[in-house]
């Protein structure tokens, strides 16, 4: 076993310790009296969907995929020109927080100031977007072949140079990283639903609080449909096509109040001792009852889920991978699971996360399996792909010996890289679920918004986006440390 394999293996047994001491104090119960028999009708519902019951079916998946490209689309732009300047520390900074706030969390601040307006939606998806495009970007235009770069002429433009020599190589990659961001704001535009914006996932909490889970199951087949045909109906030369006709299917603008803009941006956001001119002893005694009694209770209960669940997403994405693997099953096996693992990653945490606490009642218990299923399938299927690229000897071994001995430990760095690059999201995922009534950070934000104490909302915002920003710099460090690449795709 080499060094580096050692260094591995202690890293994550580090951070199972972490995990287990987390899972003493962490909230895991199960709360409702027969979670078998709601179980069972949603099991009923999925055997039995009703794509008839369910009103507004087209427009619902429509406006949920012109949120998606639209938004996208504008993250994609703007992260192309942040990119080009992401060498400087004041651009990267800014990126880092735009895309350390959750799409839900600017969808909820924004509707303070908008309303039901389609910018809501376009604006909570692109921001974040934004940020990470730039980020993303930035590191393949880095890593790209620097041969053509090298070969010009001294005189040659810095603009000719980089339309001719970098961007061509840099250029496939842009569109497979761009092509699967679009699947993620596919599933970021039908969650905006939840917060109100009509798309699919405005019908699906409706199907979800009154039971009726024949419609809701036709909802996510519908769903899963859209994100496994993504490859055949987004084209290149539709594209265009696409984008000039989306804006007209946003649905009606509710009117943009400005007034309530410019208060929302000079006044709800400002910390309250500083509206009614108090003095600064007076904002430090506010910010100090902000932080120990909703900050820092939000921050543990963050930190203490994010790390189960990253523990627990690395064992889903281990167990899972052998499924999608050519090395373990053949045509039709790996069909299955393929199959299994797109509706699993298909299917945004937060759906996830509340379904299992219709079963099993607000505890940590929901969160904690919808993060490790949704991201592990997400890493079990970059990890099946790599398996496959192995070269095995004729003579190699076969079952769990194969497994343990001999891909496990060549797959093992790639395994931590997808993992640790995913942290920082598992993180944000874990505060956004607040919403649903687990008490991190989330469940804070979103009592703050509902008790109209914007000021209060959005420090604990800041505190999340901190929180991020310093997960993914230990990250890096620790990828650095451990010298493990990771590619953009699982971001």
């Amino acid at each position: 076993m080499t060094e580096k394999l050692l260094t591995m293996r202690g890293t994550s047994l580090v951070f199972v310790a972490i995990a287990a001491a987390c899972f003493v104090v962490a909230d895991v119960s199960i709360d409702t009296l027969d979670p078998w028999r709601e179980f069972a009708r949603m099991l009923s519902g999925a055997v039995n969907p009703n794509f008839a019951g369910v009103e507004n079916l087209i427009d619902a998946l429509v406006k949920t995929v012109a949120f998606a490209l639209l938004g996208v689309a504008l993250g994609s732009a703007c992260g192309f020109g942040l990119s080009l300047l992401f060498h400087r520390r004041a651009v990267r900074l800014v990126c880092a927080f735009v895309r350390a706030i959750h799409e839900l969390f600017w969808a909820l601040l924004f509707l303070q100031a908008f309303g039901l307006n389609p910018l809501t939606g376009l604006l909570a998806i692109a921001l974040p977007y934004a940020g990470t495009f730039a980020k993303v970007y930035a590191e393949i235009m880095e890593e790209g072949d620097r041969r053509p770069l090298e070969s010009l002429p001294a005189t040659t433009s810095a603009l000719s140079a980089f339309l001719f020599a970098r961007l061509p190589d840099a250029w496939p990659h842009l569109k497979t990283y761009t092509l699967y961001r679009l699947e993620c704001g596919l599933r970021s535009s039908a969650i905006l639903g939840f917060v109100g914006l009509p798309t699919l996932g405005y019908y699906l909490h409706t199907a979800f609080m009154e039971g009726h889970y024949q419609e809701l199951a036709a909802l996510l087949f519908l769903f899963f449909g859209l994100i496994a045909s993504i490859r055949w109906w987004v084209r290149p030369k539709l594209l265009p096509v696409y984008l000039g006709v989306a804006p007209f299917f946003l649905g009606g603008a509710a009117p943009i109040n400005w007034d309530n803009v410019v208060r929302f941006f000079t006044s709800d956001i400002v910390p309250a001792p500083l509206r009614s001119g108090g003095s600064l002893s007076d904002l430090g005694v506010w910010a100090s009852d902000l932080f120990i009694n909703q900050a820092l209770p939000g921050l543990i209960n963050t930190v203490v889920l994010t790390q189960i669940a990253l523990v627990a997403t690395g064992i889903v994405a281990l167990a899972a991978f052998p499924v999608v693997s050519s090395q373990f099953f053949g045509r039709i096996g790996r069909t299955f699971g393929h199959l299994g693992l797109v509706v699993m990653r298909s299917t945004p945490e937060y759906i996830l996360a509340f379904v299992f606490l219709q079963l099993w009642g607000p505890s940590m218990l929901p969160a904690i399996v919808a993060l490790a299923l949704h991201n592990g399938a997400i890493i079990g299927h970059l990890l099946g792909r790599y398996s496959n690229e192995l070269p095995l000897r004729l003579d190699r071994a076969r079952g769990l010996d194969l497994y343990g001995y001999e891909i496990v430990p060549r797959i093992y760095g790639q395994f931590l890289a997808f993992l640790f690059y995913r942290w920082e999201i598992i993180m944000r995922e874990t505060a956004i679920l607040g919403i649903l009534g687990i008490a991190t950070l989330g469940f804070y934000v979103d009592s703050a918004i509902q008790d109209i104490r914007l000021d209060r909302a959005m420090a604990l915002i800041l505190f999340t986006a901190a929180l991020n920003i310093c997960i993914d710099a230990l990250s890096r460090r620790i990828r650095a440390r451990l010298r493990l690449k990771t590619t953009p795709e699982c971001t």
